[in-house]
């Protein structure tokens, strides 16, 4: 785990990376550069310790810098007979690539970002992982090409200009979709993505090697039990790997639900006393004492994190300017905390992402199993439009009337706007708010939305398959990435093996969504694994107060930056809109009004903290 930095027709100036990328790879950094390409690293060492230094070089013709973990390479290596001179999976990539060219990258298993320059063709290779657990970002002007493993880092190489277009995308989303960023000539180079770069001409090929939407096509003959066996094995050989394939200990997180759960009970296997992490806080969002039934279970070395909200106002701008973008997902607060405090006892932790987009763990996922809202039904649409007209919105995030009004509200939609209402559930209902540009702005989104939403595949198949795309690239692997490495810490993530990203999209549909259930399959798993009081908990996380936050810990904060005068908010939305937000005298639900005026906050902090600095 580490960061990289290069350029080509530009030079780097080392320190400046140190400055906003140190936390990536406190252990060494080093650069190298030949020709017109300028090549960076900063490592946080973790494998083969002293054989794994970087930039990495084989016979004087090929570079590398990577950033992650191949948790195969041993195999490949023994698999294709490649000979190295250390057991770093830094070099298996330089042998592989010295094979095959840019076409070994279905060998992988792992997480990883790297770029690759071949000194006799003059050629840059850049490739990123199937889910985009690694980050990557690239600056591209037609004279000069720069990347970064963060937005943080290319701001502070060069100038670079807001691209206001692209925030439309963040009011809607609460990230920037796609590729999109919140800068001009700045891409995030996409999930299962790669690039190459003719280093004389600096004409860029972009292509994509690895995508999810094929394996949401297919379906699998396995019964339950057969499913339920392969899911098993698929965990328990992926927990294996990213517990061994490390020189330094490995630890889990825990947020109480079974997805952490599953994780930490398996690697128990392979660590008897493994250290585990969760958060607590009072109020009805503690997932503390079902964290510590696993923890008890499996006798772990249990670390509980007490955190106090006293000085959050303190804490809230450094937390949100290490994004390097406008970043909504306030469960980012949590996450840097539990994540400051795991780092003090290890550097490499286990998680449970992905689990919720691959087996189904969201409850908005239940309605779609049932009814493809994605069709076009003019007669259903009416009818909820004309219901939800004449009742209050819902004002209580987990209540079954809540529950039932955004149903509502779903089913009353067209096309794109029934998953933004599905999902994140921003500005929707109050998006004519939203200064309009004269132009479709969410038509990037709409383009790739359409190939999914007609696809001959069932509703359920199809929410879940935009999720994967969407939440978990744009928004959760984010918010990990960020708030592990802030602390120098490295996250790995069992259930984002490619075996499970390549399986779970095949399952029938009611081995995730069974009646109310959620996460079926999962859940029948847990009973093999985990204390029966956490088999039908409700999903969780490191969740937050939000809407208290929002009316009294931070409201003088909000107020600060979303009703001051030279707040950007409102380039994007009506001024009276603003002002009966802030003042909280329209008619909106305490959730949605909370929701919003957090999005506007993220916005206002990374323009005057990041962006004008």
């Amino acid at each position: 785990m580490c960061g990289i930095a290069g350029a080509v027709n530009f030079k780097l100036i080392y320190k400046d990376i140190d400055q906003n990328m140190f936390h990536r790879g406190p252990d060494e950094q080093a650069g190298f550069m030949v020709d017109n390409v300028d090549l960076y690293h900063l490592r946080l060492a973790i494998l083969d310790i002293e054989g794994g230094k970087q930039p990495m070089h084989l016979n004087e013709r090929y570079t590398i810098i990577f950033n992650g973990e191949i948790y195969n390479h041993n195999e490949i290596r023994s698999l294709l007979h490649l000979q190295g001179t250390t057991a770093s999976d830094t070099e298996t990539l330089l042998l592989l690539y010295q094979k095959y060219g840019v076409n070994f990258l279905q060998h992988l298993e792992g997480m990883f970002a790297f770029a690759i320059y071949d000194q006799q063709e003059k050629k840059l290779f850049i490739a990123r992982d199937r889910a985009g657990k690694k980050p990557l970002y690239y600056y591209n002007d037609g004279q000069k090409f720069i990347f970064a493993s963060e937005l943080n880092c290319l701001k502070g190489l060069l100038p670079l200009q807001m691209e206001q277009n692209n925030f439309y995308h963040y009011l809607r989303l609460g990230s920037f979709y796609g590729a999109l960023t919140p800068y001009k000539n700045v891409s995030e180079l996409k999930a299962g993505h790669f690039l190459l770069i003719d280093c004389t001409t600096l004409a860029v090929n972009n292509q994509c090697w690895w995508s999810i939407n094929d394996f949401y096509k297919q379906t699998h003959t396995d019964s339950f039990e057969e499913s339920l066996e392969k899911v098993d094995g698929y965990l328990n050989a992926a927990v294996k790997k990213r517990v061994e394939s490390s020189d330094l200990e490995v630890g889990s997180f825990l947020s109480g639900g079974i997805d952490s759960g599953l994780t930490t009970a398996i690697a128990s296997k392979y660590n008897s006393r493994i250290k585990t992490f969760t958060v607590s806080f009072d109020g009805e969002y503690d997932e503390a004492p079902l964290a510590k039934l696993v923890a008890e279970k499996y006798q772990t070395n249990h670390t509980e994190i007490k955190i106090s909200f006293d000085h959050l106002k303190n804490d809230l701008e450094k937390i949100c300017t290490n994004y390097g973008e406008p970043f909504f997902d306030s469960s980012a607060i949590p996450s840097y905390y539990v994540s400051a405090a795991a780092k003090k006892h290890l550097t490499v932790i286990l998680n449970g992402d992905g689990a919720d987009e691959l087996f189904g763990g969201y409850r908005r996922y239940v309605p779609f199993a049932k009814y493809d809202f994605f069709k076009s039904n003019g007669i259903i649409k009416n009818t909820a439009a004309l219901t939800k007209k004449f009742l209050p919105p819902g004002n209580n995030k987990k209540s079954k009337y809540n529950y039932f009004y955004r149903l509502l509200s779903l089913a009353s939609k067209n096309s794109l706007e029934i998953y933004l209402s599905a999902g994140v559930d921003i500005m929707e209902d109050y998006e004519s708010n939203i200064l309009q540009l004269g132009v479709d702005y969410l038509q990037p989104i709409r383009t790739d939305f359409n190939l999914v939403a007609n696809a001959p595949i069932s509703g359920l198949r199809k929410i879940m398959n935009i999720d994967f795309n969407t939440t978990l690239f744009t928004d959760l692997l984010v918010k990990m990435d960020i708030a592990n490495m802030a602390n120098s810490l490295e996250g790995r993530s069992p259930f984002l093996c490619r075996e499970l990203m390549e399986y779970a999209p095949g399952m029938h549909d009611s081995f995730k969504i069974h009646g109310s259930s959620t996460k079926y399959l999962l859940r029948q798993l847990a009973k093999k694994y985990l204390p029966a009081e956490l088999i039908n908990q409700p999903k969780r996380g490191f969740e937050i107060p939000l809407k208290k936050w929002v009316e009294q810990e931070l409201k003088e904060v909000v107020f600060d930056y979303v009703g001051s005068a030279n707040a950007i908010s409102g380039q994007f939305l009506q001024k009276k809109f603003l002002a009966g937000l802030l003042n909280n005298t329209i008619k909106i639900s305490a959730e949605k009004r909370a929701k919003i005026l957090w999005t506007l906050l993220s916005m206002e902090i990374w323009y005057k903290k990041v962006y004008l600095q």
